[in-house]
């Protein structure tokens, strides 16, 4: 079996935090207990691209449980843990392509590996293995019916590519399921973001003043749980509808270069390019901190940093001190990459629980229903985001009220008016 891991010794101190944090991932188990029986999968070959963690581990588990050859590879090179790459080979016989801190070449080479692979389905967090396969290796498309894609960032690029009518193969966005927004999107990454930056920098968050950029699903998890922790929260947003909910949602809103004045920490979530730039750089308080956390770190213009500071100090691992000519520091962490993932160890399980189930149901979906499925940027069905949620809900030992008979049939008239 091929594969690119740190260690195959690290295999069984992996496998204990796999079934760890299978205990907090209920939807996803049964799942796997259903495909174990049915087989859905049967000789499908799924090439993986997402964070190599102990929740996709489980993922991985009940897709290859379902009958699938699969194929994992890291979807960013910080996110890896080493152990759950090593017990993925060792003791579930997944190959895996992926080294925590790898280089920008290793992670393409690994990418590729996956695309070598032949995959008839990818399973990507963040586009870069549809992204490759549509700039240099086309030869790949051959072999694939559809996707999936995981992330906000992902969604993004895939959407574009649609426009230009230049993706070649159906892809369900598992980003848009109302599940996914709720629990992955809001409450995981508000709650993992936060971990992220104080195992770094051990830092009180109680008032201090966090600047969040973008007020999507993630922004207004971070802002509901900074403003929990006792943080001042600024919000900084281009689009007026999601500025306005922040206002009335009781935060600041501002442009960044005020937000810069300040800000003692920053965090960007929004999926778009030097969302941090010279503006900002040039009145940003002395000591602020930056961090991104969503998903590539072009989020934070880095470039600009290397370029203009006078001296560059790394105050521990992944904390790095850059100091300007004027004399102010600005500390970046995790290299800008996903600093829940990268300072932390990501989202909860009980969150990827929802998440990945997707993933595991829109493959499923796929494989029965590709062939009349034309190339662009599909939503999550309905069907199957319902069905998640009553599964979690389940798990959680919540029951709620169904529609009587005559509830259904006036919901589904128009000529039952005001009596």
């Amino acid at each position: 079996m091929e594969y690119d891991i740190k260690d195959i010794e690290l295999a069984d101190d992996g496998l204990h935090r796999i079934l760890w944090a299978d205990r907090d991932m209920p939807v996803l188990a049964s799942i796997r207990e259903r495909f174990e029986r049915e087989r859905p999968l049967e000789g499908v070959r799924i090439g993986a691209c997402l964070h190599v963690t102990t929740e996709t581990a489980n993922l991985m588990r009940t897709l290859k449980a379902g009958g699938a050859d699969v194929r994992l590879c890291a979807s960013n090179p910080l996110s890896t843990q080493d152990d759950t790459a090593a017990a993925l080979v060792k003791h579930y016989g997944i190959p895996v392509f992926a080294l925590k801190g790898e280089d920008t070449e290793t992670y393409y080479r690994h990418v590729d590996a996956i695309i070598d692979f032949c995959p008839q389905i990818t399973m990507d967090d963040g586009a870069d293995v549809v992204g490759r396969i549509h700039e240099s290796r086309r030869e790949a498309l051959e072999h694939i019916i559809g996707g999936t894609e995981e992330t906000t960032t992902g969604v993004i690029r895939l959407r574009a590519m649609a426009n230009d009518q230049a993706l070649a193969y159906p892809i369900i966005a598992v980003n848009e399921a109302k599940t996914k927004h709720f629990f992955d999107n809001r409450y995981g990454t508000g709650q993992s973001t936060l971990d992220g930056i104080v195992r770094l920098t051990n830092r009180l968050l109680a008032g201090r003043t966090m600047v969040v950029s973008g007020y999507g699903w993630c922004g207004k998890g971070l802002a509901m749980r900074a403003k929990g922790m006792g943080c001042d929260v600024v919000i900084c947003e281009v689009d007026p509808t999601a500025a306005l909910e922040a206002h009335m949602d009781g935060f600041r809103v501002m442009p960044r270069e005020e937000a810069a004045k300040v800000c003692d920490i920053w965090v960007t979530v929004t999926g778009n390019l030097n969302v941090i730039d010279e503006p900002c750089y040039r009145t940003m308080k002395d000591g602020a901190i930056i961090c991104n956390s969503g998903h590539f770190n072009s989020e934070i213009n880095i470039p600009w940093l290397e370029a203009h500071a006078v001296k560059k100090t790394a105050l521990k691992p992944m904390v790095d001190e850059y100091t300007l000519e004027d004399g102010r520091t600005i500390v970046l962490l995790a290299e800008g990459r996903l600093v829940n993932l990268s300072g932390a160890e990501g989202h909860p399980a009980n969150v990827m629980d929802m998440s990945f189930a997707n993933q595991a149901l829109c493959a499923e979906y796929m494989i029965a229903h590709a062939q009349d499925m034309a190339p662009d940027c599909y939503d999550v069905p309905v069907e199957i985001d319902s069905a998640i949620a009553a599964l979690k809900l389940e798990t959680l030992g919540v029951a709620i009220d169904t529609l009587t008979d005559e509830q259904v049939a006036y919901m589904n008239s128009w000529n039952m008016g005001t009596v």
